[in-house]
């Protein structure tokens, strides 16, 4: 099992055993780098933890628990969660900043702690066989024993086709389940296990918000971003930083360089397309600062062959080909000598960012007057290269974004319009997998998940909790984060993920965040004098990357028509294969470089739900590393 996931843990490996349970990890060391090899036990040796991550308070933490008697034994930050833990119990993962996903047995309860960090940055996965509890920080780790079934779960697929994601609990295979972001469960050795939740994304209705100034909540904000960073810098190895050209990116290169590294490293993409790229604005801010910056440009051929790799590591259908050029930037960045680098995911999800934000904004105004012919006309505001065509763009205007009566009540308003056109990619299921699926409603599963307060949310809250409890931590994280990074052994880190920066931004205004339909506002505003106008007020270029004219353009690899051959299609059995090949033809036929998007993403899901059927099911391969000798071996006795 840690053979298999030692792409998450180069540097070395343990091993923890005695008659009730098995512990090992596969480690990548950052802190405590000499003495930190996990298992770790306390003092008595009745606690024993692995754990995947970092604690970035750690050092004050440790403070507190010398002072109130813990002796420690190495500088990582691994003993220090096992010491927080044995004072604490679960409620230390309130006192825990920091992302991660934690495994501590306790020999004398016979008890086993799994947790996991806020948002979900660190993955954790378990199941059951009839005499096991397994879990892993993947997968492929579970399915090395042959007691776990490997069988794709047919709602999972329904849910990729419709939220662009599986939706926690659920993982793509049936019998395999991930612990929902902010949880942590406790599993006896008697099989009984209990499931709490210890934090939720933040809501403040308008008597609990903000209550000072715009200045002040400016000034608030910029320390928490400050000290964010700061504590994010702490490692025993070197630091960088990705550079996207973007606001946020640019914002925390600004805040390590002028702050705490003036020799700063910076990573970036570039793009053989380039509508794509984004390498001039990379550059502003490279002669701004005066970083050492490193660039990889991707290929179409890039994307292509680097596919496959990437749905291994990611163990899920993909609606997007995004997660490739990440996975060969993280690849640059450990070419450079690099373990660890800081992001931006996160700001747009918490200062809304995203056009679902105005989209929803502006949907909520028109449907006070439905039958408005002025209202509608903001949306030009939203996309102005739809308009270039006025007389389509009415057309696909009312089709898209127009108010239906059913939406009254909808609670996922915001987010149903491109649900709905993500459904239309359903129909590309085979008969016999539609048949089987027919009293399966998705939308079911996203409801059991809505806090009871949901109501009462303004449209704001309301888009910012569907964004961050769906497409954040099973999508942006996992596909776009921490699966690719460590696909190459690299850590990445989060400071707008902060939970203080969280918390603290949830207390602020909608209108302070989006002002009008200028998205991130109050983000803007704190650092106007750091950040050129043209990155801080240039029009917002999402993250994406080419699908059809890399997957399908020149002379594919073969296994692109491998997967997508009839014969193939018939035997995994989830698609019907006249659709597919008339999509293919469809492409082909169709020269301009920019498919509709809906199709490009029907391409990308359906030819990663056949490789994921191919690597997982069909050619599944037990020790497909060579096993390694674990650096460390404990066995106990333990009655």
């Amino acid at each position: 099992m840690i053979s298999s996931l030692r792409h998450r843990g180069p540097d070395e490996s343990g091993i923890y055993l005695d008659n009730a349970i098995g512990l090992g990890n596969a480690r990548l060391s950052i802190i405590g780098v000499a003495d930190g090899t996990q298992p770790l036990c306390n003092e008595n040796s009745t606690l024993w933890i692995v754990y995947n991550g970092e604690t970035f308070n750690y050092i004050e933490l440790k403070e507190e628990l010398i002072q109130r008697g813990h002796r420690f034994l190495t500088h990582s930050d691994t003993e220090v969660i096992l010491h927080l833990y044995e004072e604490y119990g679960p409620q230390c993962l309130e006192k825990i900043n920091g992302e991660f996903a934690i495994a501590i047995w306790d020999s004398v309860k016979n008890e086993l702690f799994l947790a996991r960090d806020r948002v979900g940055i660190k993955p954790l996965y378990f199941t059951r066989t009839e005499e096991k509890f397994l879990f892993s920080s993947e997968i492929k780790a579970l399915f090395q024993d042959p007691d776990v079934s490997r069988e794709i779960d047919h709602k999972a697929l329904v849910q990729v086709f419709t939220f662009w994601t599986t939706v926690t609990p659920k993982t793509a295979f049936k019998g395999v389940s991930e612990l929902s972001p902010g949880h942590y469960m406790l599993v006896k050795k008697s099989g009984e296990v209990t499931l709490k939740a210890y934090w939720r994304i933040p809501y403040y209705a308008s008597d609990e918000q903000w209550g000072g100034s715009y200045s002040d909540a400016q000034e608030q904000l910029g320390e928490l971003l400050k000290d964010a960073v700061g504590l994010r810098l702490r490692a025993d190895v070197p630091v960088g930083a990705y550079l996207s050209g973007g606001l946020d990116s640019s914002i925390l290169s600004y805040l390590i360089s002028r702050n705490f590294n003036n020799r700063l490293r910076t990573f970036s993409l570039s793009f053989q397309e380039k509508s794509f790229d984004e390498s001039s604005f990379q550059e502003e801010m490279i002669q701004l600062l005066g970083t050492e910056h490193s660039q990889v440009e991707i290929s179409n051929t890039h994307i292509r062959e680097n596919f496959p790799q990437v749905i291994w590591l990611c163990e899920k259908p993909l609606l997007r080909t995004g997660p490739v050029p990440l996975y060969l930037l993280s690849k640059l960045v450990r070419e450079s000598q690099f373990k660890v680098v800081l992001t931006g995911e996160g700001a747009d999800e918490i200062f809304g960012g995203y056009n679902i934000f105005k989209e929803a904004k502006l949907r909520n105004f028109w449907k006070k007057q439905p039958e408005s012919k002025c209202r509608p006309m903001l949306v030009e505001r939203l996309y102005p290269y739809i308009f270039k065509n006025p007389s389509r763009a009415r057309v696909y205007l009312q089709q898209f974004f127009s108010f239906k009566s059913e939406d009254e009540d909808d609670p996922f308003f915001s987010h149903r319009a491109r649900w709905r056109n993500g459904e239309k990619n359903r129909s590309f299921f085979s008969e016999s997998f539609r048949e089987n699926l027919m009293q399966y409603d998705p939308y079911e599963d996203l409801i059991e998940r809505l806090p009871r307060s949901f109501p009462d949310y303004d449209i704001f809250s309301k888009t910012q909790f569907l964004e961050m409890d769906i497409f954040l931590s099973n999508y942006l994280l996992s596909s776009q984060g921490d699966r690719v990074s460590m696909g190459n052994s690299i850590e990445l880190r989060l400071p707008y993920l902060d939970y203080r920066v969280m918390e603290f931004a949830a207390k602020i205004p909608a209108n302070w965040k989006i002002k009008v339909l200028n998205e991130k506002h109050i983000l803007k505003q704190t650092f106007k004098e750091a950040i050129p106008e043209s990155i801080r007020n240039r029009a917002k270029q999402p993250y994406r990357a080419p699908i059809k004219e890399a997957l399908l353009t020149g002379r594919p690899d073969c296994y692109v028509k491998t997967m997508l051959s009839e014969r193939y299609l018939r035997k995994t059995g989830y698609f019907n294969e006249k659709k597919v090949s008339h999509l293919i033809t469809k492409f082909e036929k169709n020269s301009s470089p920019l498919a509709n998007e809906t199709q490009n993403m029907a391409l990308v899901g359906i030819l990663s739900a056949q490789l994921l059927h191919h690597q997982f099911i069909d050619e599944f391969k037990f020790a497909a590393v060579k096993p390694l000798r674990p650096d460390k071996i404990v066995r106990r006795n333990n009655t």
